[in-house]
């Protein structure tokens, strides 16, 4: 076929069909594998094509994350996904992105993302080749006692704990956002307000998710006269799929918080009516609590896996730490060769779980108020000790397990997203409320549901919290201080020290194992970016003691590990990562699908049109536009439009 013969056809169907620059994930890409996304400069059509297809990860993958050239946005919310693709869109960087995504999901996610909470960031600067860690967790009130959750008898009290506004750390979300904006931020603080204004002043539609999640949490958030008139209809009923919801007091506090920055949130009107809720309800936040509340600027951990450089999340989270601790366990073993779900394979990395968890439950705490052991943990000799004491026959009985016998001297709703912009800066966000919608609790005209993190704490040294860890000495209640933490958002390196992969994952005690498997498919297993998310999960904390699988494992694999020792329990789906990883050309980024409504969306360099080739006839007459084109054409077409490179200043907030 001639391209004379196909211009005509090209400039009316092309431009109208597929004029969009956006790279989507799409379940249909899932299902024709031998598809490939081809970029047309549309300018080019009267005198010939530029055809750029981008690499193909492998022929035999079954399943393939989506491409694109100039960033990628990964969340657990499409319509937040879509904000940030738009502020990349307009010239934005990462962090920009990152700012209008996480006041989004306040908006969208509510279950989640959030204002009342607090959580941990991690932003690479790609001109610098420096990563900062941002903590804006949580922290305890000045009026917290050790023991106030503690019934006469000793017990904890459930119910304060996780479902009254005791439950409630200092919130730290806006705070910790706005320190990234300060550090990092090139557009104007109230722009990228805008759309979780909008969004909450307008409202958006509900999906299946939000509906689905509203209906499991009636009681959970009915006790809240404000939560029920904001997430129920009048007289009780259901927002269902299609509807729209507006939330306007939210809309107003965001609008104050566009205007005025952090400072409406800890000093200003908002302050004053979480500090008169609080008086209300019993609680104990007061105002010199949020006057006080500081976010953090901390050292990430790092440490190596097979010539890659693992940068993750130091303390009060857990997550780095043991994330590297469990990798250098593994680093003695070769699951290469094993392959991915060997009972080998499983029987190992369960072993490292169990010690890496026994240890969390000793030593990990908030580093201002306890001395942690950082460095220990993640040591080569500690790992070494550890793996030699793991038997490839036999499961070891946690309660055999002594927490750092041989070191040397010296929640599951949770949301993340992963941002990268043209220019390589990266920003991998965690941040929560705890409990799905958190306490349950809503400060009356402000929209913002309330954390229930004090869970967080050892209310009881020995004692379990809702996800079964079990808490130490180190994790004991204190003023001020930060309540342990799970989440682990990660950044690996290449052996270039290059960016490589940013992810991270909701999931509560399971995030960390979560994390560590997607790094461990990618590494070892050679999965690409889809198959290392969509393979089946396991995990295993130490106590109770039991491997959770999720379904997919090979029934003759799990009755070998059976015979080992193990006790396993099916497992409802166990995190959702959210991932951007670096290949040639550009990104690739996966969504995972273990949660509705989450999205990966990328944005392809300006003066090209993305063309999603789902038809297998388009597919295969765009090869022969391509193959006509090579036989014509004197050499290959090239791009030399080069992405500037970014100057970070500092920006001022309200």
């Amino acid at each position: 076929m001639a391209l004379s013969s196909i211009s005509a056809y090209a400039e009316g169907v092309f431009k109208d069909t597929f004029s969009k620059i956006d790279a989507i994930q799409s379940p249909v890409q899932t299902a024709l594998p031998e598809m490939v996304q081809t970029t047309v400069d549309m300018s080019e059509i009267s005198s010939g094509f530029k055809i750029y297809t981008p690499p193909i990860l492998s022929e035999k993958n079954i399943i393939r994350p989506i491409f694109a050239e100039d960033g990628m946005v990964v969340t657990g919310s499409d319509i937040a996904t879509k904000v940030g693709v738009d502020v990349l869109k307009k010239g934005g960087n990462a962090i920009d992105a990152a700012v209008a995504t996480a006041f989004s999901m306040a908006v969208t996610m509510p279950r989640a993302g959030n204002l009342g909470g607090g959580g941990f960031m991690l932003v690479y600067d790609a001109k610098t080749k420096t990563t900062r860690a941002i903590d804006y967790r949580e922290v305890a009130p000045k009026m917290a006692t050790s023991d106030m959750y503690l019934n006469e008898d000793g017990t904890v009290n459930e119910k304060l704990i996780r479902h009254s506004f005791l439950s409630t750390g200092v919130p730290g979300t806006v705070k910790g956002v706005e320190l990234a904006y300060k550090l990092y931020a090139t557009m104007d603080w109230d722009e990228l307000l805008k759309p979780a204004i909008r969004l909450a002043d307008e409202g958006f539609v509900v999906d299946d998710a939000l509906a689905t999640s509203l209906k499991l949490k009636k009681e959970h958030l009915s006790k809240s006269l404000a939560a029920r008139d904001v997430f129920f209809k009048p007289g009780g009923r259901f927002y269902e799929r299609g509807d729209v919801l507006k939330q306007k007091d939210l809309a107003q506090t965001l609008d104050h918080i566009a205007k005025n920055g952090s400072k409406a949130f800890y000093e200003g009107a908002i302050a004053d009516k979480i500090v008169a809720a609080m008086k209300r309800h019993r609680g104990i936040i007061t105002r010199d609590d949020l006057l006080d509340y500081k976010a953090r600027i901390r050292e990430p951990v790092s440490g190596y896996y097979k010539g890659y450089k693992i940068v993750s999340m130091p303390p009060p989270s857990s997550g780095g730490v043991h994330l590297i601790q469990m990798l250098k366990i593994l680093s003695d073993y070769d699951i290469e060769s094993w392959g991915f779900g060997s009972a080998k394979t499983m029987h190992v990395m369960a072993e490292a779980m169990r010690l890496a968890y026994a240890d969390r439950s000793k030593y990990l705490g908030d580093p201002d108020f306890v001395q942690v052991p950082t460095r220990q943990l993640m040591s080569d000799l500690y790992a070494n000790r550890l793996s030699k004491g793991i038997s490839l026959g036999s499961a070891t009985p946690s309660e055999l397990i002594e927490p750092g016998k041989f070191m040397p001297s010296e929640s599951p709703q949770t949301t993340h997203f992963t941002i990268v912009d043209k220019w390589g800066n990266v920003v991998t966000n965690t941040y929560t409320l705890n409990f799905s919608y958190g306490s349950g609790h809503m400060v009356e005209g402000t929209g913002i549901l309330l954390n229930n993190e004090m869970d967080d704490f050892a209310a009881r040294v020995g004692a379990q919290n809702a996800y079964g860890l079990i808490g130490g000495e180190n994790n004991v209640i204190k003023p001020g201080k930060r309540p342990l933490s799970s989440m682990t958002p990660t950044l690996v390196f290449d052996k270039n020290d290059t960016f490589y992969l940013g992810l991270g994952s909701p999931g509560g005690s399971r995030i960390i194992t979560t994390v560590l498997q997607t790094i461990v498919n990618v590494i070892d297993h050679k999965m690409n970016l889809a198959e290392a998310i969509m393979a089946p999960r396991m995990h295993h904390q130490w106590w109770p003691d039991e491997l959770r699988i999720e379904k997919g494992f090979s029934p003759d694999t799990l009755d070998i590990l059976r015979a080992k020792g193990h006790d396993i329990a099916v497992n409802s789906p166990i995190g959702a990562v959210m991932a951007v990883k670096k290949v040639d050309g550009g990104y690739t980024g996966f969504a995972d699908t273990r949660r509705g409504s989450s999205l990966a969306l990328g944005v392809m360099r300006a003066s090209k049109n993305t063309i999603n080739s789902f038809d297998p006839l388009m597919f295969e007459f765009m090869q022969e536009i391509k193959k006509d084109f090579e036989e014509g054409a004197s050499a290959s077409p090239t791009f030399t439009n080069q992405s500037p490179t970014l100057e970070m200043s500092p920006k001022t907030a309200p």
